[in-house]
């Protein structure tokens, strides 16, 4: 019955705010704020209106889709692993922040937009430019990051690792890692609504395939609804990638009493 009563409260708002503006689309009978039923129609249409595979979809998802997730997750996860790695390392320095952190400060203060051609030039117009594009943007949220969490581990921990001269190895992944993993996942979690941003924004210029371009040019052959259906499956995208992200992240950090101690309480109360 809780878990019910949390569904409702979580769902309600979404359902009220589709009610209204399907009535309110319905009403005004605009051509540029199609209804949402419209456009869930369009964008089955676009997505599983011809038999082009096996599974029933169409070609839209093999040439647009499938080819901007892959482009965002290589870079997102690219920047998770520098991100993670040198922020640990930055982290654990006595000096890394103070010799790093004015360069850091002024590369992560330029837009990543403004690069675009500067990637292009580098890498082309292909996906190496979309990847490197979004491996930018989404770098520093997780860096930064996961220098905070590797500097706020516990001075008893250290203490103690010290004091049985505990292997650097092993204090790096059984000691620093645990304690810098809540704000690694917090780095990570922006980074991943950055990416998708930074994906469609890379499509807009320069691409043959992609959700960006698919975008474009639903855009110029004024086909509005489909435009809308697009943008509606970058949100159910971006909804998807940060349920999973949280659902990992819940997984991982599962051994915190912070994270055991509110499933529990629910129970009994039930």
């Amino acid at each position: 019955m809780t878990h019910l009563r949390g569904f409702a409260q979580r769902w309600v708002v979404f359902v009220g705010v589709l009610v209204v503006w399907q009535l309110l689309t319905m009403a005004s009978g605009s051509k540029f704020f199609p209804t949402p039923v419209s456009i869930v129609q369009a964008g089955a249409e676009l997505w599983f209106g011809g038999p082009a595979s096996q599974l029933g979809l169409h070609d839209n998802v093999f040439t647009h889709i499938l080819p901007s997730l892959g482009r965002l997750l290589t870079g997102w996860l690219g920047a998770a692993v520098v991100g993670i790695t040198l922020g640990i390392a930055l982290g654990r320095s006595k000096h890394g922040v103070d010799y790093f952190g004015p360069l850091f400060a002024f590369l992560r203060s330029i837009p990543p937009v403004l690069l675009l051609p500067f990637f292009m030039v580098i890498f082309g117009i292909e996906s190496p430019q979309k990847i490197a594009l979004i491996a930018f943007g989404a770098l520093w949220p997780i860096l930064l990051n996961s220098v905070d969490g590797a500097r706020s581990v516990d001075a008893v921990k250290t203490d103690t690792a010290r004091s049985f001269r505990i292997p650097r190895g092993q204090w790096i992944f059984m000691v620093v890692l645990p304690a810098a993993l809540p704000k690694i996942f917090a780095g990570l979690r922006v980074s991943l609504s950055l990416s998708l941003v930074l994906m469609v924004i890379s499509e807009l210029v320069g691409a043959a395939t992609g959700m960006g371009t698919q975008l474009v040019d639903a855009q110029r052959q004024y086909e509005y609804t489909d435009m809308w259906a697009i943008i509606l499956l970058l949100g159910v995208l971006g909804y998807a990638l940060n349920s999973l992200l949280l659902a990992v992240e819940r997984r991982v950090l599962s051994w915190q009493p912070t994270r055991n101690t509110q499933p529990s309480t629910v129970k009994a109360g039930g």
